[in-house]
């Protein structure tokens, strides 16, 4: 057996439990994320991932740069290091950015999720989808790491007693079959409300709905002849344009709703490994959020219930901070290296707000106490991120006026209230309720600037679960929010599927 404590001399293997409880799964730097409005462009003009490979790296480089400096620990499925060019742009070639992702590795900020590998310079089977340039400069970077540093990774099972049998399974039923779970479900979602969530107009709701229905018969057919459920297969037969490399990401126009399917098939897809490993899956700006699932969930070991609709109430109220001194934040994050992302991650402001945002998560009763002191950090890392930014030409400042945004969702309804320097705002978008008895949502706290920008630093996380006993205890959460001093009914369901800030088989296993 494996000696999760032990290393081999570049790696310490350790299991998902052993992840740091703030540790997040970034959805933005897997090989197929693209945001939905992008989506529906390269379908409507048959365009690659390559074709609109500039667009789409600037944008992946800001939520994995965001990532970095709003989690303590990003964990990274290992083949996005050598396929993803948005990351292994920064260790193609040796020099400082190099430096900062070895550094970032052995520290732990950085944990690559390694599926079926035992070690994270292992060769993928030769079936596996690879760039080879990648894959080198991978190779070269961990070989080049200090003999005196380690690199930790995370895997189901280390458990090598038994031929690897205990990873397998692990992997099957935290990861594969979870996975077959949720695709096979979505026929039993309210149909209506996902339809509008996902941005398919009203009159086409129940074409939807029966592009659904042959998503879960095709899914079921799988399960019954012992084939993996996977997302390469599903893209194959729904989205993909027939014949191509799936890695290609070509998506065919001429199978019904690819666009609106992909962004289901990704959401379910990332949010089931952050699952499995028992911790947030990061949502970036522009893709479906998690409330679309319309799940029945459990809470997380890391967060809390809120089972008291007044309690609940409390997070929607408004908020008091301190004046801002900045008036400015950088444009883009992405025009920072990623050795100023390292040097950014050693400063007190840093560390300040790590730990600030780290303590409201434990425990999100004590919200009204603790969210001035994260504001307040959140701020004092603005500066900071300001200074390294003015060191780079191209970081160019922009206007700013930060606002912590609350996100509580119940069901199919969604509720946000808005508090900064003379701004209060709050809403609700109530569709109907799809379920009898029991209800249960999440809170996100959201840190942004209130003037909008697609690449600027920018922040969400999920502090607490909510779980509502019964639709007695929602109808007196309903009232109490409509009580509230300004709450305003929002028009149209589309804002509640989609994320405007970011946020969180057989023996031989397939690629996940």
């Amino acid at each position: 057996m494996t000696d999760v404590n032990s290393s081999d001399g570049l790696m310490t293997p350790i299991r998902p439990e052993q992840l740091e409880p703030g540790a997040v799964i970034a959805q933005s730097l897997d090989n197929q994320w693209v945001p939905a409005r992008l989506a529906k462009v390269m379908i409507a003009r048959g365009q690659s991932l390559d074709q609109v490979g500039r667009q789409r790296n600037q944008e992946v480089r800001a939520e994995y740069f965001r990532s970095l400096i709003n989690a303590s620990q990003v964990v990274i499925n290992r083949a996005y290091f050598y396929n993803n060019d948005a990351i292994n742009h920064d260790f193609a070639q040796e020099g400082e950015s190099r430096t900062a992702h070895q550094r970032l590795l052995a520290s732990g900020a950085i944990v690559p999720f390694l599926l079926n590998e035992r070690h994270p310079a292992e060769e993928p089977p030769a079936h596996l989808h690879l760039r080879r340039d990648g894959f080198t400069a991978w190779q070269e970077t961990l070989a080049g790491i200090p003999a005196t540093d380690r690199v930790r990774c995370v895997r189901m099972s280390w458990d090598d007693t038994s031929g690897d049998q205990e990873n397998r399974e692990r992997t099957r039923v935290r990861l594969f079959q979870p996975f077959a779970e949720k695709v096979q479900g979505l026929t039993a979602k309210d149909i209506d409300v996902l339809a509008a969530q996902v941005g398919v107009d009203r009159q086409d709701a129940d074409r939807f709905g029966r592009r659904l229905g042959e998503i879960v018969a095709f899914s079921n057919d799988l399960s019954v002849r012992r084939e993996s459920v996977v997302r390469n297969t599903l893209y194959e037969e729904f989205v993909s344009v027939p014949g191509t490399n799936i890695a290609e990401g070509r998506y065919d126009r001429g199978k019904p709703f690819a666009a609106e399917i992909k962004q289901l098939l990704d959401l379910i897809y990332n949010v089931n490994l952050a699952d499995a490993l028992g911790r947030y899956p990061l949502t970036p700006v522009g893709s479906l959020r998690r409330v679309v699932l319309q799940e029945a969930r459990e809470a997380r070991s890391t967060a809390g219930f809120v089972e008291d609709p007044e309690q609940l109430l409390t997070l929607l109220r408004r908020q008091s901070f301190a004046a801002v001194q900045d008036q400015l934040t950088p444009s883009a994050v992405n025009a920072l290296s990623l050795q100023d992302i390292w040097r950014l991650r050693q400063t007190s402001a840093w560390n300040g707000y790590i730990r600030a945002f780290g303590d409201l998560t434990a425990d999100p009763g004590a919200f009204q106490d603790s969210v001035g002191l994260v504001f307040d950090r959140y701020v004092g890392l603005n500066s900071e991120i300001l200074e390294l930014a003015r060191e780079h030409d191209q970081a160019r400042p922009a206007p700013w006026r930060p606002v912590v945004e609350v996100v509580v969702t119940v069901g199919a309804a969604v509720f946000t209230a808005v508090s900064g320097n003379d701004v209060w705002e709050v809403a609700g978008s109530v569709l109907p309720l799809t379920v009898s008895g029991s209800l249960t949502g999440s809170v996100q706290l959201v840190l942004r600037n209130r003037i909008a920008g697609r690449q600027q630093q920018r922040f969400a996380r999920e502090i607490a679960a909510v779980r509502l006993a019964s639709e007695r205890e929602w109808a007196q959460f309903h009232d109490l929010v409509r009580r509230l001093p300004g709450y305003r009914d929002a028009t149209g369901p589309g804002a509640t599927g989609t994320a405007s800030t970011t946020t969180q088989d057989n023996e031989d296993l397939p690629e996940y």
